[in-house]
């Protein structure tokens, strides 16, 4: 793609822009969650000692820290040239573990485990494909 106004090449990354676009609804969602349960407890700073409130913030905070890198390594991916196949595979398994992981401590499921579990087996997966693509080569 070109743009014309700057006379420049623009690189399309439609995968990671998927994943991008569906991990930020996630992460709103997760955070509007928080604004209610900080409204039903009345409770603006802090947690008030109360569980569901806690688990709100703790499925928002690890969702901010965890989603971020393996964006990053998504987009690395693609711009090395990634597969098309993987990375839809490495981008849905993302969401579906970060889903499952925020389920898991707002709801106190086992689930929880899954979604971390997962998760750090994209991140793994995402810099073990990384050092497969060879990009300085």
């Amino acid at each position: 793609m070109t743009n014309t106004l700057l006379g420049t090449t623009l690189l399309a990354v439609p995968v990671t822009a998927l994943y991008g676009a569906l991990n930020a609804f996630l992460t709103v969602g997760l955070s509007i969650n928080v604004s209610r349960v900080r409204g039903k407890h009345n409770v603006w700073r802090g947690d008030g000692g109360h569980a569901d409130l806690i688990a709100a913030i703790r499925a928002h905070g690890n969702n901010v820290e965890h989603v971020p890198l393996a964006l990053i390594l998504l987009l690395v991916a693609e711009l090395c040239g990634g597969n098309s196949m993987a990375l839809h595979a490495f981008g849905g398994a993302l969401l579906v573990a970060r889903l499952a992981h925020a389920f898991g401590l707002i709801k106190a499921s086992r689930v929880q485990v899954v979604g971390a579990l997962l998760t750090l087996v994209v991140q793994v997966g995402l810099a073990g494909y990384l050092l497969w693509l060879r990009p300085w080569s």
